[in-house]
C-alpha cells in the first residue's frame, strides 16, 4: 500500500508539472498518442516475441531472461496505455531492450552470442566416413 501511495504522489507531482508546462490540449494529445502507441506495441508483440525466440536459439539469452524480456515488453505497453506521465516514461523505458536487459541482469554483463554452431557442425562432419555396404546374400531373388 505504501508503494502505491508513493507512486500516486510521484505521478500527480510529475503530471501536474508537465501539464502546466505544455498545456491541457497537448496533455490530451500525449495521453491519446501514448495509448495508441501502447496498443500498437501489444498488437505487434509477435515480432518482439520472434526476435526473443531467435535470441534464445542463438544462446544470446537464457530462458529466464527470455521470459522477463517478454514480460517487460507487455508490462511497458500496458503502462503506456494507462494515462499519466510517469507511467508513460516507465513504459517507454521498458520498451528498450537496453534498459530491460539491465533490469534482468542486475547490471551483470552476459557473454556474447554463441553463433559458432555452423563451425562446430562442420568440424564434426569432417570425421564422418561414408560407406556403402553390399551384402553377399544369396537369398535375394
Amino acid at each position: 500500500m505504501i508503494y502505491f501511495l508513493i507512486y500516486l504522489f510521484l505521478e500527480v507531482l510529475i503530471s501536474v508539472n508537465i501539464s502546466s508546462a505544455i498545456g491541457g490540449l497537448w496533455t490530451f494529445f500525449e495521453i491519446l498518442f501514448s495509448a495508441f502507441f501502447g496498443i500498437t506495441i501489444l498488437m505487434n508483440f509477435r515480432s518482439t516475441f520472434r526476435e526473443n525466440v531467435i535470441s534464445v536459439s542463438y544462446k544470446c539469452i537464457d530462458l529466464e531472461e527470455f521470459q522477463r524480456l517478454n514480460l517487460f515488453s507487455i508490462f511497458g505497453a500496458i503502462l503506456l496505455i494507462i494515462p499519466g506521465f510517469l507511467t508513460d516514461i516507465i513504459g517507454i523505458l521498458l520498451q528498450f531492450s537496453v534498459f530491460t536487459t539491465m533490469l534482468v541482469n542486475r547490471y551483470n554483463v552476459k557473454s556474447k552470442c554463441k553463433t559458432d554452431y555452423e563451425k562446430y557442425n562442420k568440424e564434426k562432419d569432417i570425421n564422418v566416413i561414408d560407406v556403402e555396404i553390399i551384402s553377399d546374400n544369396s537369398r535375394t531373388k
